[in-house]
This record gives structure tokens, sequence and C-alpha cells, in this order.
């Protein structure tokens, strides 16, 4: 006895549109009444709607989405789910970005060992991507820092009589809160700027 076959489509804002999505699921032939819908951020990612979907699933049912980061918002997280559905569930998986990925046919041999292997392939593209693109952001950082770029919020120039109350600091006849309260800041920011104008800095804050 075949299963049942349900869509499932998520959206990552209120702003996005699920239109594509539920058209792509209409045209694979999922029942409407199959077919639920999630608006969850990324920043939140229970996905309640999704947790329920599969506590309905049963062996034998076919579940799709549209591409395969509707499972999860990280390769370890799709790769967990895929695995709770095709080997704890028993459920079909389609993808329908991504042919390869429909373990329907020849469940028990090469549409879940193809599947698999596709899966851990992108995992591990994916995760290459991912160390390339840090590695190039610490690069161009450093790079960046080397050439004097400065990173951080623009720093104000400290108020006027900072110099000389730099000065008196430095020689005693100031303590630093009596100065930072004079120049509006803390006694805290006060030493800092006071010690890289001594050494040469410019006293912003």
């Amino acid at each position: 006895m075949s299963g049942k076959t349900y869509g499932y489509v998520r959206v990552s804002t209120r702003a996005q549109k699920e239109d594509r999505q539920l058209i792509a699921m209409r045209e694979f032939g999922v029942p409407p009444e199959r077919i639920v819908v999630e608006r969850q951020s990324g920043k939140d990612f229970e996905r309640p709607v999704y947790l329920r979907l599969l506590r309905s699933l049963r062996r034998g049912d076919v579940l799709v989405v549209k591409s395969i980061d509707r499972l999860g918002r990280n390769y370890t997280e799709i790769l967990e789910q895929w695995g709770c559905l095709t080997k704890e569930k028993r459920v079909s998986v389609v993808v329908l970005d991504m042919p390869l990925l429909d373990t329907r046919e020849d469940r028990d041999l090469t549409g879940i060992l193809v599947a698999d292997i596709v899966l851990q392939l992108l995992s591990y593209v994916a995760q290459t991507e991912r160390d390339y693109i840090r590695q190039r952001q610490a690069e161009g950082i450093a790079a960046a820092k080397a050439r004097g770029v400065r990173f951080g919020r623009e720093r104000i120039p400290m108020p006027a009589g900072f110099e000389e109350l730099a000065m008196g600091w430095r020689q005693g006849r100031v303590t630093a809160v009596q100065a930072g309260r004079e120049l509006g800041v803390s006694r805290t920011t006060f030493k800092r700027r006071a010690e890289e104008w001594a050494s040469g800095g410019d006293g912003r804050i």
C-alpha cells in the first residue's frame, strides 16, 4: 500500500513569498490539503509546523521540498533530518531542484545510496566553501590592517583641552577621574586615550 504525499514549504521572513514553492508542489502533484507552509526566520529555527508534519509522517509516505535547504539552516542539520526521514521514519524524500535527491525509486538500493552520496558531497563542498570564505575574509582583514585600515566604528576626537589634561595627568597634577569628568568621558576612556596620546597616538575616542 502506497503512502501519502506531503509538501513542505518554508519562507524565512514575512516579506518573502511562498508562491514559487507552492506552484512547484502543485505541478509535482502534491494534494493542496497536504501542503504545509511555515514562515520561520533563520534566527529562530524551531519550526513547529515542520515538527508536527514530521510526527505525522508514516513509513512509505513521500515528503516533497523545493530545495534541500528547506530541511535545515546548515548542512549538519540537513544531514540529520535526511537521516531521520529516510532511515528512521522510512519516508521517501523528493527534492524538486535536484532530481538525484529522490529516494522514491529503488529505495532499498540505488535510490537511497545515490541520494546519500550526493548529499554528503554537497555537505563537503558547502563546508569547504565556508572555510575558504572565512580564510579569504581573514586574509583580507589582515592585509587591510597592514595598510592601516581601521575596523569598527569611527572614533571621534577627544574634546578640547584633552592634551592639557593628559599632560597634567602624566605629571600627577590631575587625576584621571577629574580629567574624565571635565571632558565628559569615563576615567577608563581618558586613561586609555591619554596613554595612546603619550605614545604618539591621536587621542581619538
